[in-house]
């Protein structure tokens, strides 16, 4: 037998948990075909001596819904390696849509996922209609890595209800009966399954709430029915049980989401799960209620991050802390160097000191409330400021915020951050971490990784482009956590392993990936762990019509594969692209 390509020298962590072991692995047509020592001849050998071996990483939660119509590599997730991504989360996406609504879908995922409107409305090819259309025009491109879709709420309801979807209106039994025709359509053409969302910190780009976000529990439950009868395809949802709005509405909001849950047949669901600081034990109630769901016989998963799910501020940034203030929105019409050299001026940096900030969010505004809340407490946000530096460090202490900087130097707070965005030529990030950081440590963030129903997710690949980079996630937990991180306990490598591969597949039904097994898929990761670390994230001008986003890039991945070829070799990008559509239930 001779293989298309031999992996030998390597130490094999197979995904299912366990202690790992030494073996070559010989794959043909994309396949794992031999596990073992001193296996044939091969076209091709890939050393992995003082590397171990992994399947590939599955990204739970991303948001490549536009860009996987135009871009074949989808950085940064292939840098991190991922070699399958499931996008349309959160309710959003481009399909079933009408021609008359392209531009309201661009608005929506603009405001919802900071994805420039410019940039979407060039890319976007929209030779689609129909969800299956969707899935068609995807299927027809390669790229790097495999992706797989939901289909969203946002989209399906202005497909059905028009104008009436964004009028905060209830939808009519009419409507609830073609959304759910409409969902099992996709459902049966391969679509991952069906997502929506609750989050008030959504908005369109007008600053109107998401149509999804008003929708009623008898709509969603309607909806779900859609799965009823099948044995695949997952449910999914983001919601922050309406914390912008008057009142506990937790136990409302809850009733809503169990309703849609239950209506799907049994199928499993999974929401994100997240510290908030303005409702710092939301995420224990959250978990309590997945418990409970869980002894009903309701597969309910949450999704969560291994770090603070944070924010980049900055000059080049989609939000800084100077965005508001009335001298700096007389200059931010001007080119970014043009700006940083008034900006460092002694004359424009003591007029701007002395002003305060204009509020930012408000009608025809897509910036949240949060932001505007942020910035009438910055003395306590600036606890959460730091710099990353240029070896990423996400959990730092408190002592080494911007805020502890400023008290020991004796200077004012909003001067220290004024002097600290305009370091590096005005391209220094400030992280903060908006979820997940409130004691300042990852005490929480562990207790939530190692919940028995916890999955790894949001990492937002392709989303928040201009503030958020964490589709860094997985390389990140199995570099820190498994093997940096000083501050408490740590991940098992075999565990985390699993936590990124076999855990996600099981949850949504992909049997052909996820684990080293002869029959298996030949999606692998070859990593040099000790090597395997991520790099401070940079903002880029890649996207249509010049739109900018944040990168963040890896080192110690000698090789990554998808169907037995190599897209990463030696951390770079190759040319190949092998990435196939993954259509569930096939």
């Amino acid at each position: 037998m001779t293989f298309d390509l031999k992996i030998t020298g390597g130490l094999i962590h197979d995904g299912e948990g366990g202690e790992p072991y030494s073996a070559e692995i010989g794959i043909i047509d994309g396949k794992i075909a031999e596990i073992g020592s001193g296996l044939g001849e091969a076209r091709r050998t890939i050393d992995a001596a003082g590397c171990i071996v992994t399947p590939g990483f599955i990204d739970l939660h991303s948001h490549f819904d536009g860009q996987a119509t135009w871009d074949d590599r989808l950085e940064p997730s292939v840098c991190h390696g991922v070699t399958t991504t499931v996008m349309g989360n959160c309710g959003v996406g481009f399909a079933p849509v009408h021609k008359t609504d392209h531009e309201r879908l661009i608005k929506l995922m603009e405001g919802v996922e900071d994805i420039p409107g410019t940039a979407l409305a060039e890319g976007l090819k929209w030779n689609w209609d129909s969800f299956p259309d969707y899935m068609d025009a995807l299927e027809a491109q390669n790229r790097t890595i495999d992706i797989a879709v939901h289909i969203g709420h946002d989209p399906l309801r202005v497909y059905v209800m028009g104008d009436r979807a964004i009028a905060d209106e209830d939808a009519t039994d009419a409507d609830i009966a073609t959304m759910r025709d409409l969902v099992r359509a996709a459902i049966e053409a391969g679509a991952i399954g069906f997502s929506t969302g609750r989050s008030d910190v959504h908005k369109t780009a007008d600053g109107d709430f998401t149509p999804s976000s008003e929708a009623t529990a008898r709509e969603l439950a309607g909806i779900a029915s859609a799965f009823q009868g099948l044995d695949y395809g997952v449910v999914q949802a983001v919601s922050d049980f309406d914390l912008e709005r008057e009142g506990d509405r937790f136990e409302a909001e809850w009733k809503v989401l169990e309703a849609y849950v239950k209506a799907a047949g049994g199928r499993p669901f999974s929401m994100s799960l997240m510290q908030r600081d303005f409702a710092p034990d939301q995420w224990k109630q959250i978990l309590g209620k997945a418990e409970e769901m869980k002894r009903q016989g309701v597969d309910m998963r949450v999704q969560v991050a291994p770090r603070g799910i944070g924010v980049f501020l900055g000059l080049q940034c989609t939000f800084h802390f100077f965005m508001g203030y009335p001298s700096y929105k007389k200059i931010a019409h001007l080119p970014f160097d043009e700006r940083v050299a008034i900006m460092k001026t002694p004359e424009f940096k003591a007029q701007i000191l002395s002003e305060k900030t204009d509020k930012l969010s408000g009608p025809g505004s897509s910036i949240p409330p949060l932001a505007d809340l942020l910035m009438e407490h910055i003395d306590f946000v600036a606890t959460k400021l730091f710099r990353l530096g240029d070896n990423p460090d996400y959990e730092q202490p408190p002592e080494q915020s911007l805020a502890a900087q400023a008290e020991r130097e004796g200077i004012p707070l909003m001067e220290k951050l004024y002097d600290t965005v305009l370091e590096r030529d005005g391209q220094e990030l400030i992280y903060f971490p908006i979820y997940n950081y409130t004691e300042g440590d990852y005490g929480n963030v562990h207790t939530m990784m190692t919940h028995p129903q916890a999955l790894q997710g949001l990492g937002d690949g392709g989303a928040h482009v201009g503030t958020i980079c964490d589709a860094s996630t997985p390389t990140y937990l199995m570099s820190y956590w498994t093997r940096d991180r000083t501050r408490g306990p740590r991940v098992p490598l075999p565990r985390a392993v699993q936590m990124l591969t076999s855990d996600i597949t099981d949850y949504l039904g992909l049997k052909d990936r996820g684990r080293i097994k002869v029959g298996q898929k030949a999606d692998l990761n070859i990593i040099d762990h000790e090597r395997l670390n991520v790099l401070p994230p940079y903002m880029v001008k890649d996207l249509p019509a010049g739109g900018q986003r944040l990168l963040q890039k890896a080192t110690g991945y000698r090789a990554t594969l998808v169907s037995g070829v190599p897209v990463v070799l030696d951390d770079v990008v190759t040319d190949e692209r092998p990435g196939r559509l993954v259509r569930a239930g096939r």
